[in-house]
């Protein structure tokens, strides 16, 4: 398997998927929905055919690969590949025309991700890396923030549909870092919060409750632009344990002030 092709060809894809997702947007008016659940109709109908037309292409790409898609493919592999999938990560977001959702893509090779894509679709900017490789921003090489210090810093976080008995805990930490840091920012989308911190617009961003197509793309991509990921205990389960610290230069920072709250 050549893997630059396998990527070039997948951003290819992904630049035609997202050409679907706008123009099924356009006209598209949420105050005139009067049937209710037609909003929502619409989110699940791009959802599910941006899914079919990435699974089908990828299939042809990669014979015998297995798939975890967040729309509900679950093909386990006949051979050591599997993509993971997002394919409209913030859904709300597209639901109401706020112009921060994307495609999120990331391939493993036995279980160890070789692969990430996160096509922001508004933007038409593609953050991508291979295996070996650096992070980019379309043709351009990106890397993590250079900001060392909490105060300096810009963060990302979400706020989870389901929240468990840590949402106390939760809300103790970002009331933390809005008075440690510059700011805080909920953007809606994990994909794009980790591109964002691949690309040193935002220097940390972390989150619990999180799926492995939310993260699978954009983590591996801050890896590789020279940032950290790990789950809040600092291990590297952050795929399937749910929960996400990644930054640069101030990681360690970050992870510290989370663990004083969520471990307490």
């Amino acid at each position: 398997m050549n893997l630059v092709n396998l990527e070039k060809d997948t951003i290819d894809l992904c630049t035609e998927v997202s050409e679907f997702m706008r123009k099924e947007l356009e006209g598209f008016d949420l105050s005139r929905i009067e049937q209710k659940g037609s909003s929502s109709n619409l989110v699940s109908y791009v959802d599910k055919e941006s899914e079919k037309r990435l699974v089908n292409r990828l299939s042809k790409l990669l014979p015998g690969c297995g798939f975890l898609a967040e729309e509900g493919t679950d093909v386990k592999a006949t051979n050591e590949y599997t993509w993971i999938i997002d394919p409209l990560d913030g859904t709300t977001n597209y639901l109401h025309g706020l112009p921060i959702f994307a495609i999120s893509i990331g391939l493993q090779r036995n279980d160890k991700t070789i692969l990430g894509i996160v096509y922001d679709v508004s933007n038409r900017h593609c953050y991508h890396a291979i295996e070996n490789g650096a992070a980019y921003c379309n043709e351009k090489q990106i890397r993590v923030s250079g900001i060392s210090t909490l105060e300096e810093s810009l963060l990302a976080t979400g706020f989870p549909y389901y929240h468990s008995d840590k949402k106390e805990d939760y809300l103790e930490i970002i009331k933390l870092f809005l008075e440690k840091t510059h700011g805080i920012r909920r953007l809606g989308s994990a994909a794009m919060d980790l591109a964002y911190v691949a690309s040193g617009k935002l220097e940390g961003f972390f989150e619990y409750n999180l799926k492995p197509w939310d993260v699978a793309g954009g983590a591996f991509i801050v890896q590789q632009a020279g940032g950290v990921v790990t789950d809040f205990s600092g291990g590297t389960n952050f795929l399937h344990g749910g929960e996400l610290c990644a930054a640069g230069k101030i990681h360690a920072d970050m992870l510290s002030e989370i663990q004083k709250l969520w471990f307490k």
